[in-house]
C-alpha cells in the first residue's frame, strides 16, 4: 500500500536532524516509515514517512498526544509490528524483511523490553524471572554481571520471592533487571512508571538513567509523563504520525508546554514563560505563517552541544 502522494513532508528541521544523526553511531534507524491500519475510507495512517536515528548510549523519550503514533513507532522499531512501507534497522540489521523466526531471534538477542504491566511469570521467583531470557536462549549466566546488576536494582534479599510477594516497585525492578541481563543493543520501555506511585516510579527512572550513564545502554522510552521524559537525552514529539519536534534534554515544564501545544492548548491560553512556551508558540503558529523553527536538536542532556536550527 502506498500513500506517497499524500504523505506530509517532515519539517525541514526534522530532516536536518535526521541527516545530522547519520554521523552518529545509530543503534536504531528508520527510513520513510509508514503504517496504515484498515483500508479505503476506514484507513488510518498511524505513521507518515518517519525518518529517525537513535544514537548509541542515549536515552530517547517519545511523546505525543493520544493517537499521535508514538506506540506504533516503538512497536515497529522493536520488531513487534511491521510497517506498511519503509525500513527499520536494529544494530546494523535491517529487520523489515526478516522472516518471523529470524525476527524472534533478533528480538531475543538484541532487544530488551520493559512493559507497564511488568509481565513477570508468577510461578517463577525473582531470580528465575530475571535470567529467563538467558534460559530461553540457553546462554550461560555471566555471574559477575548478574551480581552487579542485582546490586544496582537492590534485589539481593528478594531473589527467592515470587512476584506476588513483591511490591509493585520491586516487580518493576525485576523487570528492569530482566531487560538488561542479556546486555541488549537497545532497550524499549513502554510507560515504565505507569503502574507505580511517584516514589517507586522515581526509583525506576533512576535505574534507567544509571544504566545509560554507567553501562552505555541505549533506551527508547514511550511515555506520557513529562517528568519521566525529562531524564532523557533527547525528546521526540509526534503528532498525526510525524515527528514535529526533536530536541535534546528538556525540563519537565518545557516538555509539558510542548505537549499542551500539540493538544491544542497554545501559549496564548497559558500562563508562564520559558523555552517550552517559546517552542510551543512556534508549533502553534498558523499553517499559513510557517514557523521559523519546528524542530531543534541540542547535543546532550545539558544542552551544551552543537545545536541544529532550520528556518523555513
Amino acid at each position: 500500500m502506498s500513500d506517497t502522494m499524500d504523505r506530509p513532508q517532515q519539517p525541514a528541521a526534522a530532516q536536518t536532524t535526521a541527516e545530522a544523526s547519520a554521523t552518529t553511531d545509530a543503534v536504531v534507524a528508520t527510513r520513510s516509515l509508514t503504517k496504515v491500519y484498515g483500508t479505503g475510507d476506514a484507513a488510518v495512517k498511524a505513521l507518515r514517512g518517519v525518518d529517525v536515528e537513535i544514537g548509541r548510549g542515549q536515552l530517547t523519550a517519545i511523546m505525543g498526544p493520544s493517537g499521535s503514533g508514538k506506540s506504533t513507532l516503538m512497536h515497529i522499531m522493536a520488531g513487534l509490528d511491521r510497517p506498511s512501507e519503509g525500513t527499520v534497522s536494529v544494530d546494523g540489521v535491517e529487520i523489515t524483511g526478516l522472516k518471523e523466526r529470524d525476527l524472534t531471534q533478533l528480538r531475543r538477542d538484541k532487544i530488551g523490553f520493559i512493559f507497564q504491566s511488568f509481565n513477570l511469570l508468577p510461578m517463577l521467583n525473582a531470580q528465575e524471572n530475571i535470567v529467563l531470557p538467558l534460559t530461553i536462549s540457553r546462554t550461560p549466566v555471566d555471574k559477575g554481571w548478574f551480581e552487579r546488576l542485582i546490586g544496582i536494582v537492590r534485589l539481593e534479599d528478594r531473589l527467592t520471592h515470587k512476584p506476588s510477594e513483591l511490591s509493585g516497585g520491586q516487580q518493576q525492578r525485576v523487570a528492569v533487571a530482566r531487560s538488561l541481563v542479556a546486555q541488549p543493543a537497545v532497550l524499549f520501555a513502554d510507560e515504565p512508571t505507569g503502574n507505580l506511585d511517584s516514589r517507586r516510579g522515581e526509583e525506576v527512572l533512576q535505574l534507567l538513567r544509571q544504566s545509560v550513564d554507567e553501562f552505555g545502554q541505549t533506551i527508547i522510552m514511550v511515555t506520557h509523563d513529562a517528568h519521566a521524559a525529562s531524564i532523557s537525552d533527547r525528546v521526540l514529539f509526534l503528532k498525526d504520525g510525524v515527528i514535529v519536534h526533536d530536541h535534546g534534554s528538556m525540563s519537565s515544564d518545557d516538555i509539558y508546554d510542548v505537549i499542551r501545544s500539540l493538544e491544542g492548548i497554545c501559549p496564548a491560553d497559558a500562563d508562564g514563560d520559558g523555552q517550552g512556551r517559546t517552542l510551543a508558540a512556534e508549533l502553534c503558529a498558523p499553517a499559513n505563517a510557517a514557523p521559523e523553527v519546528v524542530a531543534t536538536a541540542t547535543g546532550g542532556r545539558d544542552g551544551d552541544g552543537a545545536g541544529l536550527r532550520a528556518e523555513r
